[in-house]
């Protein structure tokens, strides 16, 4: 199926005078794919091809020609056959456009015969993708990040000239841009640049260790918040600690995390992490790049799977979620992504369900195995918010609250307390100590063995 997007629209950029006729943030993008050959669970073709568009709208790419492009095979030299690199150079040529998006994984040669083909600048998912984090990256740490994923996929392809674009806009230059200047750099020095910045990350995972470190020494578990792009993470992330992180409806929105402390309903501490969005077929470049990053979640004491339940491509999205996260070690390889880390769903934006819809989920949830781990909630409204909050102090551990009598001769058996348990309440009654305290179950067994001696 073929979905078109035309467009009128004018270019405002001043052109520079050996700037193209063609500027190229007027965009048309590709979604190819072989009808009959993909995998079941794969993206039926309207769905990836929206989610395209919406990713190249993301970085304001002025998207004047969309279209799904069936494949008998994949042709070596070009990536899809003959007769459609001919019809899209019409296309091309006709709507003036001077960059064409190929939502699939593009070799450097298929690259370089498309461009001369188009007479276009060509970029594939993965470029793509690497732009709009270019975009987003606003700390030293996310533009790190960023730039060594950015290197590497470089690095893998043959040597081009290496071009910038404007400052206020970011981005790594794959797109090109006005008033730029073009750097030649070779192999040796993208490798250069390469252990430079994978040095000054692992300062950022020694520090992020400490912090880590830091937070079990005070009993503060850790919650990362996870989830597809535009799920509603940072909404969420607002909306349970009073937050302004950057929330908006916007592919990546969220690329570098936050961390801020909360008070769960039982009065106890937890400090809730905002992470950066997943995607279908996330570059393994970036993955490794963010690695950083996503030991946040690794680490995590629990992990809340933020879903936008009303989109149409919801369960696949999940599937898609769970798949990197299996990929980072947070999650075992066990059917629904249970195992590892404890996760519950947040089932977010029900304020977008039909009302019927929305009954029926609530009426799903509310009994049976879904109860445990599915949670419907309106990060906008507030709807389910309170919900939301029992069933992650429920997961921490907050219901392993015991009250345990030490004699107060005894200072190591009380310090120890102190350091592994959350201890709620105290009462010194004669020559006793009577504690209300919290351990998991690791330090229960550790208890129990102090006891024993």
């Amino acid at each position: 199926m073929t979905n078109d997007i035309q467009r009128n629209g004018h270019d405002k950029r001043q052109r520079t005078p050996h700037e193209t006729v063609r500027p190229a943030t007027v965009a048309a993008v590709l979604s190819p794919y072989e009808p009959g050959h993909r995998p079941l669970d794969r993206r039926d073709s309207d769905a990836k091809l929206d989610e395209a568009v919406g990713l190249s709208r993301a970085i304001d790419l002025d998207v004047r020609l969309a279209q799904s492009v069936p494949m008998r095979r994949i042709t070596p030299a070009t990536l899809i056959g003959k007769g459609a690199v001919e019809r899209v150079k019409a296309a091309v040529e006709e709507q003036e456009i001077g960059l064409v998006v190929v939502d699939d994984r593009l070799t450097p040669v298929q690259q370089r015969n498309l461009e001369k083909a188009w007479s276009a600048k060509v970029i594939d998912r993965t470029g793509l993708i690497l732009e709009i984090f270019g975009a987003r990256a606003r700390t030293h740490e996310g533009r790190l990040q960023v730039e060594l994923a950015a290197l590497e996929y470089q690095r893998g392809r043959l040597v081009r000239s290496w071009t910038h674009l404007e400052r206020q806009r970011g981005g790594f230059g794959f797109l090109g841009g006005p008033g730029e200047s073009q750097i030649e750099i070779d192999r040796r020095l993208i490798g250069d640049r390469i252990v430079k910045i994978k040095r000054d990350l692992d300062g950022v995972r020694r520090t992020r260790a400490v912090n880590r470190s830091g937070r079990k020494k005070a009993r503060l578990p850790t919650v990362a918040l996870v989830g597809y792009t535009n799920a509603g993470k940072s909404t969420l992330f607002n909306r349970l600690s009073g937050a302004d992180v950057f929330a908006k409806n916007l592919l990546f929105a969220t690329l570098d995390p936050t961390m801020r402390s909360i008070k769960l309903p039982g009065g106890r501490d937890c400090v809730i992490s905002d992470t950066v969005g997943f995607v279908s077929d996330l570059p393994t470049h970036l993955v490794a790049a963010f690695r950083a990053t996503l030991e946040e979640v690794v680490e995590a004491d629990l992990i809340v799977h933020v879903r936008d339940i009303a989109h149409p491509d919801s369960e696949r999205q999940k599937a898609d979620v769970e798949e990197v996260l299996t990929a980072i070690g947070a999650i075992d390889e066990q059917i629904d992504g249970q195992g590892g880390t404890p996760m519950i769903e947040a089932l977010n934006k029900i304020d977008e369900l039909p009302i019927e819809q929305r009954t029926i989920l609530q009426a799903r949830t509310a009994v049976g195995p879904e109860r445990a781990r599915q949670y419907p909630v309106s990060a906008l409204s507030g709807e389910g918010i309170d919900q939301l909050l029992q069933a992650i102090e429920d997961k921490l551990g907050a219901g392993t609250a015991r009250e345990v009598t030490v004699p107060l001769s005894d200072g190591a058996t009380i310090a120890w307390l102190y350091r592994n348990g959350d201890v709620r309440s105290r009462h010194d009654d004669g020559d006793v100590a009577r504690l209300t305290v919290a351990l998991d179950p690791t330090a229960i067994a550790q208890f129990e063995r102090r006891l024993a001696r």
